[in-house]
């Protein structure tokens, strides 16, 4: 009878696997305990809770001796170790909110036993009265939006185009308008100077230097003759030229120096009342128009 029992034991102990070794893992979020087998590890895991204790049943798993191990860890306080008839159990004390997961190495030698804090599931609150109400309001669709986007641009595009165009007419006119006005003499009638040719009615510039931040004087070219204006807030004659016009810059800073007492005495007038600066005007308009 008992070489009977022994022929029907020896198979199954031959096909038990034998634990090697056993380590434990602490985490701050776990704690993991690895299991190592000398042959790939074929058996049943069966799990149990009782008390504040997982018990694990390894199937057709085998150690040669009990093994105990106190742990300071918050998830996994204690793991006993005993081997059984057939099998071997792990008793594991952990807290209350303590799950296991139990999952082998590809290669089935190892053995890995996850115990872990259960995942609470957030419970929704209500939504209060004012979010449901806010939460009510009907919201544009994001294709509305972005339409509404599209149309705003090309308006603001179109008003730049139109006031690039109403500025590039409207500067040329008042600009030849600002040359001239001092260049013609009206007379009762309203006409210009009929003395002047209709070919002559270009102005250029043969000269320039700035005085200060707001005035500058300019040698201006109008039909035969060359004009000296100091030009600022407002545009004053100084001198005109017909035979002897100014050639090289050299020449314009010659006549610039010659009349530097004289414009200094007009920039100093600016500051004084209307008379005077009204009778010194009057007195450089006469240059343009005597015999």
């Amino acid at each position: 009878m008992i070489k009977l029992l022994l022929i029907f034991i020896l198979p199954l102990a031959l096909n038990a696997s034998k634990i090697l070794s056993y380590n434990i893992y602490d985490r701050t979020d776990r704690a993991d305990v690895m299991i190592t087998f000398d042959t790939p590890y074929e058996g049943v895991i069966k799990q149990s809770i009782s008390n504040s204790k997982i018990i694990i049943k390894l199937t057709d798993a085998k150690i040669e001796s009990s093994k105990f191990k106190k742990l300071s860890s918050k998830h996994l306080y204690s793991l006993n170790i005993t081997p059984m008839s057939g099998y071997t159990e792990i008793v594991a004390s952990v807290s209350n909110n303590i799950t296991l997961k139990a999952s082998k190495t590809s290669d089935a030698y190892g053995l890995r036993l996850r115990f872990s804090p259960k995942v609470t599931t957030q419970v929704k609150m209500p939504e209060s009265e004012g979010s449901n109400i806010l939460a009510s309001l009907p919201t544009k669709k994001d294709g509305e939006m972005t339409q509404s986007y599209y149309i705003v641009i090309a308006i603001l595009i179109v008003g730049i185009i139109l006031l690039i165009m109403i500025k590039r007419r409207a500067t040329p006119k008042n600009k030849q308008t600002q040359q001239n006005s001092w260049l013609f003499k009206e007379s009762q009638s309203g006409q210009k100077n009929p003395t002047t040719s209709p070919k002559d009615d270009n102005v250029s510039i043969r000269f320039q230097k700035s005085i200060d931040s707001s005035n500058s004087v300019v040698m201006l070219d109008f039909g035969d003759q060359s004009y000296l204006v100091l030009m600022g807030a407002s545009n004053i004659l100084l001198d005109k030229f017909t035979d002897n016009k100014p050639v090289t810059q050299e020449d314009f800073e010659t006549i610039l120096q010659n009349r530097h007492q004289e414009l200094d005495e007009f920039l100093s007038l600016k500051d004084e009342t209307k008379e005077p600066l009204q009778a010194y005007k009057e007195r450089s308009a006469s240059i343009s128009y005597e015999a």
